[in-house]
């Protein structure tokens, strides 16, 4: 029995110096995945960088304690607190995360969470037994072993309870270009070849999608929402006598409508009729519009003397019918190329959304385009980043390429998706040469939700997308995808 008590803390200090050192030496190896599959932990993401070193290098200084025998008992007692610090971070991930994320490598790996939680616990009383059992040998009262072993403990379940708070409210809400990737949001579940890849998304509405198509902008196509089959109608405007720049379709039910700003003017025609009728000539330039309902919009326009953007909105049903928003797009270098970006409205919902193209920032509106919330991306560029110049004529030029910040948008109810153009902290380059990737964002407040991929279908990347309420749609190529939403998302 005294033998016992004399060997077995020697045989659990290696077993435990072991374990750490194969931990340490299977992240050094792997140690950009180690780091990736870090910050796409719930509990720790927001702080990857810092704790994927701090692991390591606590690991391998707790394996040295404990292969020293003067430093033994104190390596025991720090493997007591990492190991409790294991178990209270896979108990929450089990039990209060938003999600379960992939393994972390090293012994995770090999186990699954539940198996894993239950090592951890078998270690957690390995630990406490073989400090009593080192204690004793120096006459330590029982008491005070347990004391100090919960309150190593306590300090230990408090850490990591703490960056779990911490982490979940600053990759939330003051997130520092940190992607979290969720665990298949949305799930590819059928695909339609549509021949060309000039079409975009006009629309839905009654179980079918309506694409435009940009090299034949008179076409309007309808494919059911299950993927099945494809009817074509050739609008028929009542007036054609216009030199049209950019002939757009958008679907609005019952109507859809053909427009061009530059020109400019917007029919109206009744979904399966294939005659259009001018319902505004001459009212307003604008190069982007959203169709609020039969006679209401909200544009985008630019300013003659300036050559800034602004919006406005557009009501057939009143007088005057254009009302001038100015202060809604700020300035920041030149008030034209650093307040572009895109306009759209929010399936479902009479949420209209503007989101800046080269800065992090997106404003969600009102139909009425009352502002209701400037919102923020979770990438760092507050300012764009372009260069541009005041030609003689007045009209501004980019004198270089600018940093695209987001590309494109679609909104279902109170989500915004964003593909994104600048990859985040701890993330796979490779990924992303293979897919877009898109952020998912809430409009009632500033909250990041999480992130999903779009993968490439061979060398063609997304070019269109729309959410609806139970589906993702893509264009990627000539094909039209559907995925379906995660049940619960």
């Amino acid at each position: 029995m005294r033998n016992m008590r004399q060997v077995l803390p020697v045989l659990a200090g290696y077993f435990f110096a072991l374990l750490f050192c194969y931990a340490a030496v299977s992240k050094i190896l792997d140690f950009e995945n180690f780091q990736v599959q870090i910050a796409q932990s719930p509990l720790l993401s927001a702080y990857a960088g810092f704790i994927s070193y701090a692991v390591i290098i606590t690991e391998v200084i707790i394996a040295f304690m404990l292969c020293t025998k003067g430093m033994r008992l104190i390596g025991l007692y720090l493997s007591l607190g990492i190991m409790v610090s294991f178990t209270v971070y896979i108990f929450i991930i089990l039990n209060y995360s938003d999600f379960v994320p992939c393994s972390c490598g090293g012994i995770l790996e090999k186990l699954g969470w539940t198996e894993h939680l239950i090592f951890n616990i078998v270690c957690v009383l390995l630990a406490i037994f073989t400090i009593y059992i080192l204690q004793k040998q120096f006459e330590t009262k029982p008491y005070k072993i347990f004391a100090l072993a919960l309150s190593v403990s306590a300090f230990s379940a408090a850490v990591v309870v703490g960056l779990f708070i911490s982490s979940e409210h600053v990759i939330k809400q003051e997130n520092n270009f940190t992607r979290r990737f969720l665990l298949h949001p949305v799930i590819e579940d059928k695909r339609f070849n549509l021949g060309i890849n000039s079409y975009y998304f006009a629309g839905i509405s009654d179980g079918k999608i309506y694409l435009g198509n940009l090299t034949a902008p008179l076409l309007l196509t309808a494919v059911d929402t299950g993927l099945r089959s494809l009817t074509q109608i050739r609008i028929k405007p009542d007036q054609t006598d216009f030199k049209f720049r950019n002939l757009q379709v958008q679907v609005k039910a019952p109507f859809y409508y053909l427009y061009d700003g530059s020109v400019p003017v917007i029919y109206q025609g009744r979904l399966g009729d294939t005659n259009a009728r001018i319902i505004s000539y001459r009212d307003a330039y604008f190069n982007q519009l959203v169709v609020i309902d039969s006679s209401k919009f909200a544009i985008r326009t630019q300013n003659s003397i300036n050559q800034q953007y602004t919006l406005a909105g557009l009501n057939l049903s009143k007088l005057p019918k254009i009302e001038l928003f100015s202060s809604i797009l700020e300035k920041q270098v030149d008030g034209v190329f650093d307040s572009d970006g895109k306009i759209i409205q929010s399936y479902n919902s009479n949420k209209v959304i503007y989101t800046y193209a080269y800065r992090n920032e997106f404003i969600v509106m009102n139909s009425d385009l009352g502002v209701q919330g400037k919102l923020h991306t979770i990438d760092t560029t507050k300012i764009a980043k372009l260069t541009s110049k005041k030609l003689g004529d007045g009209k501004y030029k980019m004198a270089a390429p600018p940093l695209v910040v987001n590309k494109n948008q679609t909104a279902n109810h109170y989500l915004l998706f964003n593909q994104s153009n600048l990859m985040g902290k701890h993330e796979n380059t490779k990924a992303w040469k293979k897919a877009s990737v898109i952020d998912i964002y809430k409009l009632d407040r500033q909250e990041y939700v999480g992130s999903f991929y779009v993968y490439n279908q061979k060398e063609n990347k997304m070019s269109h997308m729309m959410a609806t309420e139970n589906y993702f749609f893509v264009m990627v190529g000539n094909e039209l995808i559907r995925y379906h939403f995660r049940a619960g998302f």
